[in-house]
Order: structure tokens, then C-alpha cells, then sequence
């Protein structure tokens, strides 16, 4: 079996890859009922709940540990793995989010006084611990389910 015929048959990538979808799908669906609005940027959006990140390694990690052992190397790397992303997606990402939106508010001032070009920054970048959970719960469900 050639190497694009093993990528393809890799459940382990499919089952993770669902996982980040859902969570993606969700973050729709969420956005239509709190905010009544059909917001489709979301299917491919940073931040947000859940966390599609958190659940993607969760479902990569549960998944290896189903079928390879939660104590086998390859699990304790992908575990590990998974919580350098969920530390990143609810720290360093999270305050970055935070920082853009003091930028954004100083443009917001300065715009209101002079006449300048306004590109503001991206502020839902990062996630907060409960949506970080969330995805995480969601991508170990989803691993249980098909893997």
C-alpha cells in the first residue's frame, strides 16, 4: 500500500478531523441561535465555542491511546501534545485576542479625533478554559463514537 493510499485509510486522522468540524459546525450554530445571525466565516474561525482545536487533539490523542494503549509512547505524545495546544488556545492565543481589543479600542479613539485609515484586528482569537473543555469534551465523544 503506497504512502497517499495509507494517509487515506487512516482512521485515526478522519476520526480528528470530524472532531474539528463539528466544533466548527457548532460554532455556527451557536452564533445563529445567541446572536441571530448566520455567520458562515465561522465554519473556518479562530476562538469561539467550543474550542475546534481542543477538539481535534483530544480526539487525536484518545483515539491513538484506543488503539495503540493509554501507555504506549506514541499516547503520551499525543496526549502531551494535546495539552501544549489547550494551553496555547486558552493562554498565549487568548491574551493576544485580549490585546488586539485594547488596540482596537485605542484605533477607535484615534479614529473619532482624525481622519486615518482603520484595519482593525482580529479579536476572537484565543479561547477561554470553558470552551478549551468544551472542545475537549466534544473531541473525546466524538473519538469514542467512530474510532
Amino acid at each position: 500500500m503506497n504512502s497517499y493510499t495509507q494517509l487515506l485509510y487512516n482512521n485515526i486522522i478522519w476520526v480528528s478531523l470530524l472532531a474539528w468540524f463539528i466544533a466548527q459546525l457548532l460554532k455556527v450554530i451557536l452564533t445563529l441561535i445567541f446572536k441571530k445571525k448566520l455567520d458562515i466565516r465561522r465554519l473556518v474561525g479562530a476562538g469561539g465555542m467550543p474550542s475546534s482545536h481542543s477538539a481535534l487533539v483530544v480526539s487525536l490523542a484518545t483515539s491513538v491511546g484506543s488503539l495503540e494503549g493509554y501507555d504506549s509512547p506514541i499516547f503520551a505524545l499525543a496526549f502531551t501534545f494535546s495539552l501544549i495546544v489547550m494551553y496555547d488556545a486558552a493562554g498565549v492565543r487568548r491574551a493576544a485576542g485580549k490585546q488586539a481589543a485594547v488596540l482596537n479600542e485605542i484605533l477607535d479613539q484615534i479614529h473619532t479625533k482624525r481622519s486615518i485609515p482603520e484595519e482593525k484586528l482580529k479579536e476572537l482569537i484565543g479561547h477561554t478554559p470553558v470552551e478549551v473543555i468544551a472542545g475537549a469534551l466534544l473531541g473525546f465523544i466524538v473519538s469514542k463514537l467512530f474510532c
